[in-house]
């Protein structure tokens, strides 16, 4: 298990990470999400062991994770972090990128490994292509290959499909996080994608101004948001007042009826392929609604709450 008891962490006089305590079990898939600049990056160095806590311990089961006061080459060896920049190898192949951690004591399974690997985040194709003429979604297909290669206990993921094709993002998701699960290799992820939590995690955690203001699971978080701020990071979101009482609901919950007591005025239709986004308004801003059907302009429209 990995245990984080009342870490604190500034880069200056301004604390970026007050007190934090969470704890994560083996093999688990957990998610961090909140707005850029919440301090998730900063949480991943800090876990890897890249900056030394000021305050609180950072354990995986009984080994302390310490950072370079304390290690001559910071980072713990039974951990890999993939940071944003690939730092990858140009002037060498794809194979030898991957493999560059592996021994060559047995070479045969050291190609295996890498065939197996590159398979895994389909770069199979590439295995003799040089780095340096990559594109940067497979310069970060590499990288991921190349951090799986020792099999690490805990993998440590920033925005590790930021710069993926959408077409190829999908695929890739579910073949590496089913792997992982497999392996039972315990993984943190950093994302903005909502798509990330909602298929993969087991649980989220919710960054806000350096600290985590909520952990559970995907489907409790998604549908429990005890804010705006938590809601929206999962997509646009509604804040509704009703009866008194403020609901905080997706555009999919909202539904056209006959008459209700919340009437807007259709602005704009976006195109989703399988429905259309609505934008409307009332006299207290903007509400966001899906329909099977394109609405003109100015049309007025009655809305219901369907959970």
């Amino acid at each position: 298990m990995l245990t984080v008891k009342d870490i604190v962490f500034s880069y200056s006089n301004a604390i970026t990470i007050p007190k934090n305590s969470f704890s994560i079990k083996k093999g688990a898939n957990v998610a961090v999400i909140g707005e850029s600049g919440c301090g998730k990056s900063t949480l991943l160095k800090l876990l890897y062991g890249l900056y030394d806590v000021q305050e609180g311990t950072i354990f995986w089961n009984d080994k302390q994770v310490l950072g370079p006061k304390y290690n001559l080459i910071p980072g713990m060896d039974f951990m890999k972090y993939l940071a944003q920049d690939f730092d990858l190898m140009p002037f060498i192949t794809v194979s030898e990128n991957v493999g560059k951690y592996l021994s060559n004591r047995y070479p045969e399974k050291k190609k295996e490994r890498i065939q197996e690997l590159l398979a895994i985040v389909e770069m199979s194709e590439f295995a003799h292509v040089k780095a340096k003429n990559l594109s940067g979604g497979q310069m970060q297909r590499v990288a991921l290959a190349r951090v799986l290669a020792l099999e690490p206990e805990v993998l440590l993921l920033d925005e590790p499909f930021s710069h993926i094709d959408n077409f190829r993002k999908n695929s890739l998701r579910r073949k590496l996080f089913a792997y992982l699960k497999e392996q039972q290799i315990t993984t943190i992820v950093a994302t903005h994608d909502s798509t990330d939590v909602l298929s993969f995690a087991d649980e989220v955690m919710v960054m806000q101004n350096g600290s985590i203001i909520e952990k559970g699971t995907p489907k409790f978080v998604y549908e429990n948001p005890k804010s705006k701020y938590i809601a929206s990071l999962f997509g646009d979101v509604n804040e509704l007042e009703i009866e008194g009482k403020i609901h905080f609901c997706y555009p999919h919950q909202l539904k056209e009826v006959e008459a209700s007591t919340l009437k807007v005025t259709v602005q704009q239709s976006y195109f989703r392929g399988s429905h259309f986004l609505i934008e409307a308004a009332n006299e207290k801003g903007s509400i966001f609604f899906e329909s099977s059907q394109h609405y003109h302009n100015a049309i007025e429209v009655f809305l219901a709450i369907s959970y």
